[in-house]
């Protein structure tokens, strides 16, 4: 089943009201993108995030912002001053009419300020209202100052990061994770209790606590140490674990680097590596190519058999080291698309601007066109991380200018009443 590509997306009609923020940004843009009316609210002066780099052709600006282009696609936007008696009536009044309140304010700050979340949601118990904070709006964490680096080092996916080599300290992953985590926690817990105010009839206040979310991420990092109070290894390109493991990022003979971390187990995929091992003129120089061979004889190995019978074992090394040989005689992306080709699992180390080349990405449309026409240019978007094929997904407008729509935003409002 296909849709067709200007079909409603399967939020249309869901009313999002986001106060502008770094930390929830993300879940702002994924309603929209999915076809939410998502109407962004920002400080008269614009919200800093604005002044987040790189900046288009590398001058700053306020419409500039790559960051700020990224995370706010398909939103309306308006300016408030949310101090201001006056203003905050048209903030009221895009409450009242919303399904969805989404805000990353410091616990209390919002009350402060005369915005009252329990009194709200006692007037509209059908209003979901989606918080997110760094370590949530309770305990004694609650108005702690964060980072993305912190909360990434606090919460553990740093400890599990980084290299064999640990005389190197650990790595924190690039790209906002902190944030980007914590908003695909939010929207999901929103679209949840969505289902459930259809049942219902109520919503519900979401306190997302962004430490916590980071935690869930570490895999079996937390479960060994809560459980064992063992303590994972960082390790190069691979899960951390107590123990150390095999090596799985290959250097390929173009200097480039592929990723084998999952060796062939099915007997079809240990004949097609002795298929292409014969191809390349490898047999000879791979003297475990018998060991390949029994692999397919015995029908393969599972992975209960690597736990008990040592010829599974032998098998399962086999199959790694053969898919290392091949990855040193072949150019990196070679050996990725070969891999790939034959149904064994293969990835390939790219650096960010060769992402949106690639032919797989490409065939699955991730890179996405967006035209500014404020600039009369297109630039090339990450799109969907999924591909639908029931629901569209869609960039529908580059991100606001500062107070863009307001006049079409009051206009709606009064329409309302």
């Amino acid at each position: 089943m296909s849709v067709e590509a200007d079909a409603p997306g399967p939020l249309q009609g869901l009313r999002v009201v986001e106060l502008a923020s770094e930390h929830a940004a993300a879940a702002g843009k994924l309603f929209a993108d999915l076809g939410a009316d998502v109407v962004l609210i920002e400080p008269r002066s614009g919200h800093p995030a604005r002044a987040i780099g790189p900046f288009l052709d590398d001058d700053p600006g306020p419409e500039r912002s790559l960051w700020w282009w990224n995370y706010n696609t398909s939103k309306r936007d308006i300016a408030l001053d949310l101090d201001d008696p006056v203003e905050r009536v048209i903030l009221d009044g895009l409450v009242d009419r919303a399904d969805i309140v989404l805000e990353a304010e410091p616990p209390g700050s919002l009350a402060t300020r005369g915005i009252d979340r329990a009194r709200i949601m006692a007037g509209r118990p059908e209003l979901i209202w989606v918080s997110v904070t760094p370590f949530g709006q309770e305990g004694p964490r609650r108005l702690d100052p964060a980072t993305d680096l912190t909360l990434m080092a606090g919460a553990g996916p740093v400890w599990s990061c980084g290299y064999d080599d640990h005389s190197l300290p650990p790595v924190r992953g690039a790209g906002n994770q902190a944030a980007n985590v914590s908003s695909v926690h939010a929207a999901m817990a929103a679209l949840v209790a969505l289902v459930e105010r259809g049942a219902s009839g109520l919503g519900q206040h979401i306190d997302l606590n962004m430490h916590a979310a980071l935690n869930v991420t570490t895999e079996v990092s937390t479960v060994h140490w809560l459980v064992a109070r063992e303590t994972v290894q960082r390790q190069t390109g691979r899960h951390a674990l107590p123990f150390m493991t095999a090596p799985t990022q290959i250097e390929s003979a173009d200097g480039g680097y592929v990723v084998l971390g999952f060796p062939p187990r099915a007997a079809s995929s240990y004949q097609s590596i002795l298929d292409w091992l014969e191809e390349l003129g490898l047999t000879e120089s791979f003297p475990d190519h018998v060991v390949l061979q029994l692999a397919v004889d015995r029908g393969g190995v599972t992975i209960t058999d690597l736990g008990r019978d040592p010829v599974a074992v032998e098998c399962f090394n086999a199959g790694r080291d053969a898919m290392a040989l091949i990855a040193a005689n072949l150019g990196a992306y070679e050996c990725f698309e070969g891999f790939q080709r034959r149904g064994i699992v293969c990835g390939i180390l790219y650096a960010p601007e060769d992402i949106a080349h690639d032919p797989h990405f490409e065939a699955r449309g991730f890179p996405t066109p967006v035209h500014h026409e404020d600039l009369d240019r297109t630039f090339t978007y990450p799109g969907a991380p999924v591909v639908f094929t029931g629901t569209p997904w869609r960039i529908a407008s580059r991100a606001p200018h500062l107070d863009e729509h307001r006049a079409e935003i009051l206009a709606t409002l009064e329409s309302d009443r």
